[in-house]
């Protein structure tokens, strides 16, 4: 079974950056979809970004020009740098991979953003 890990969460300022990682734990199927979503406190987890093993990007409204989301076939490794954070970005971030016939997600990364 394929596990996802999740690094790079944290507190910071609003106006501020931050990247998060997350990296699957053994080599996965080279078709598949991975991303970010996110739930804060009393919310849905909602969609942040995701991205297809052939670099097809799509974002939430809310993140578009400010996050970015790439990822490292290679090292089975996506990424999402935030710029321009916004304290509405609080939330705890998951990630996400899909694969024809799993869906997996992470344990989850807590980003706060202080006003």
């Amino acid at each position: 079974q394929v596990q996802l890990v999740e690094s790079g969460g944290g507190l910071v300022q609003a106006g501020g950056s931050l990247r998060l990682s997350c990296a699957a734990s053994r080599r996965i199927f080279s078709i598949n979809t991975m991303g970010w979503y996110r739930q804060a406190p009393g919310k849905q987890r909602d969609l942040v970004a995701t991205i297809t093993s052939r670099g097809n990007t799509n974002y939430a409204d809310s993140v578009k020009g400010r996050f970015t989301i790439s990822r490292d076939n290679a090292k089975n490794t996506v990424y999402l740098q935030m710029n321009s954070l916004k304290p509405e970005d609080t939330a705890v971030y998951y990630c996400n991979l899909v694969l024809p016939r799993l869906e997996v997600w992470g344990q989850g990364t807590l980003v706060t953003v202080s006003s």
